[in-house]
């Protein structure tokens, strides 16, 4: 029973907004693992600052809760949703939740662009070795396939 979160920055205090991020998960849900923050690259609109990404992997097997918990924790941090793909304080995106596959309009597991992200996969990766993105296949594979590039271990 786990849940995969990404969590991202942009704006402000990166790192605050991840830990804040990560506390308010922790108030809902036993963290059970945190990966190391990555600096990455922008995706979709390249007129930003650099993020800083982590995976967190939470006890729970509910999807609801989990989504409400990531935009309580959005919402926490001023997250403001002025542009796709825009700077943000703080993006919580739920990654996975067991094996479940869901296709509804509030919520879609696996994250439909989890498998293409090197920093969702190589964060969850540190953290299981063993993790599989339901319907795509094993992360470790799908970091190769990927690569790495526009990524970088950022020392905290």
């Amino acid at each position: 029973m786990s849940a995969v979160v990404s969590l991202g920055s942009n704006r402000g205090d990166r790192l605050a907004h991840l830990r804040a991020g990560l506390s308010i998960l922790a108030r809902r849900f036993e963290v059970t693992a945190t990966s190391p923050v990555y600096e990455t690259a922008p995706v979709g609109v390249g007129d930003q600052p650099p993020y800083l990404n982590c995976v967190a992997v939470l006890d729970s097997d509910d999807p609801e809760a989990v989504l409400a918990a990531a935009q309580d924790a959005e919402q926490s941090r001023g997250r403001l949703r002025s542009r796709r793909w825009g700077p943000r304080t703080l993006d919580v995106d739920v990654v996975s939740v067991d094996a479940l596959i869901v296709d509804d309009p509030r919520l879609t597991l696996p994250h439909p662009r989890a498998h293409e992200r090197a920093f969702v996969l190589v964060p969850w990766l540190d953290v299981d070795p063993e993790a599989v993105v339901p319907g795509r296949g094993p992360v470790r594979s799908l970091v190769r396939a990927v690569g790495t590039q526009g990524l970088r271990r950022w020392e905290t």
